[in-house]
């Protein structure tokens, strides 16, 4: 599901240097070849502790495809003692939502090896995404452009590991890499691929790049005829932004292309348009690439010099796999692992074995949910057409929240598309 923040960053302006030879920015900490930070993927979303202002460090995702960093919770910004000098009204996607959010100046946000120095914080009054109930584990910001601007950085989906390297350090490819264009327009990255649609029609779509967008591709139909719905697809949560839902299908396209890196079969959505398409319109873009294509990869972000550099991981010629369900998860935001099914989808192997929005899931083929993480229900529930899964639910009683039956069901994965 895409995670994304479609909101008018351009109110966010970057602060003067505070008297200081240091300017806003991530630096390392120590003259070196380079710095190695882990991360927690879940399902190749990059997350990575983060100390603000000499705090107790709490997650933030590395997110290419914002401007800003951003803070997602008021309240937690008052409890690190944050000082805010403006507040601001966003456009959500959805064109008519006014969100509410607070600008931070002049912070320190600490990754071990890596700082960075005088950094504007955007703090939303509310949690829009909630992003633990779709991730798995509490994340409570994102680091945007300001991560990548100065310093070239290579993730390694495989090792879960992020090098950052000083400015000049990498003056050409390494080994074995795929190098490519990158456009950086907006403080967002832009490349070109190949796709070739079930339809025939080949196409050269400009797409942004998103590591914080669980999709693999995205093509906005709005931007141009050349793109084709495929003849198969299903209608489908594309992902929740700050505006609400955003809805539309789930299909496949014959290849994507990346210079010499071609990706078969790969799992494509296709948003409605909304009020907001004209900022996707006015950037010339026609998609954007996504953690479930770039977590096949080892990529390096070099934004000093406009290029990107790819090189195939281990995983990457695995299928592309979609639920076989029909069900979607997520889990309720506590310490305690408990995972509920969202939604059930009209038709499907859940709808049909009698599976109900809001059910709680007790165990899954006879282990105890709180054995089980988030993404690998979500791994499992992909895993094997044909495959045969017992789910124990909990049923609560609409009227009465301390009432519940428990209710087991066997789903038998199907594949739709």
């Amino acid at each position: 599901m895409s995670k994304r923040l479609l909101i008018l960053w351009f109110l966010l302006l970057l602060i003067p240097v505070m008297g200081s030879a240091q300017v806003p920015g991530f630096f390392l900490k120590e003259k070196k070849k380079k710095a190695t930070i882990p991360f927690y993927s879940s399902n190749s979303l990059i997350i990575v502790p983060v100390s603000i202002n000499g705090n107790p460090p709490v997650n933030f995702m590395i997110d290419t495809g914002v401007r800003a960093n951003i803070l997602f919770s008021k309240t937690l910004g008052d409890d690190l003692g944050l000082v805010y000098t403006r507040r601001l009204s966003l456009v959500g996607a959805d064109g008519t939502n006014n969100l509410m959010a607070s600008i931070s100046p002049v912070n320190e946000l600490d990754l071990g090896p890596v700082v960075g120095n005088y950094q504007n914080l955007l703090v939303l009054e509310e949690d829009f995404l909630e992003l633990e109930s779709v991730i798995g584990i509490p994340v409570y910001g994102i680091l945007g452009y300001e991560f990548f601007k100065y310093n070239p950085i290579r993730i390694n989906y495989d090792d879960g590991i992020l090098d950052f390297f000083p400015t000049n350090s990498i003056k050409w490819s390494p080994p074995f890499y795929k190098k490519m264009k990158m456009a950086i327009e907006d403080n967002k990255p832009y490349i070109q691929a190949k796709v070739k649609q079930k339809s025939g029609q080949i196409i050269y779509p400009k797409l942004l790049i998103d590591t914080g967008a669980n999709h693999g591709l995205l093509l906005n139909r709005e931007t141009t005829e050349d793109i084709d719905m495929p003849p198969l697809f299903i209608e489908a949560e594309i992902g929740q932004s700050l505006g609400g839902l955003l809805y539309g299908y789930i299909g496949r396209v014959e290849y994507l292309k990346l210079k010499k890196l071609k990706l078969e079969e790969v799992l494509t959505s296709y948003p409605d348009e909304t009020a907001f398409s004209y900022v996707i319109k006015d950037s010339g873009r026609q998609g954007s690439l996504g953690a479930e294509v770039l977590g096949r990869t080892k990529v390096i972000f070099d934004y000093p010099r406009n290029r990107i550099s790819i090189k195939k991981a281990n995983n990457f010629y695995a299928p592309f796999q979609f639920d076989m369900s029909g069900m979607a998860f997520k889990k309720v935001p506590s310490d305690q692992n408990r995972i509920y099914i969202a939604n059930v989808r009209e038709g499907s192997s859940g709808d049909q074995a009698g599976v109900l929005p809001f059910d709680e899931i007790v165990s899954i083929n006879k282990i105890p949910i709180f054995i089980w993480e988030l993404a690998e229900v979500n791994k499992l529930f992909r895993s094997e057409e044909g495959r045969v899964i017992e789910l124990e639910l909990r049923r609560y009683d609409p009227a009465d929240s301390k009432k519940w039956d428990n209710i087991k069901l066997l789903i038998r994965l199907e594949k739709q598309i």
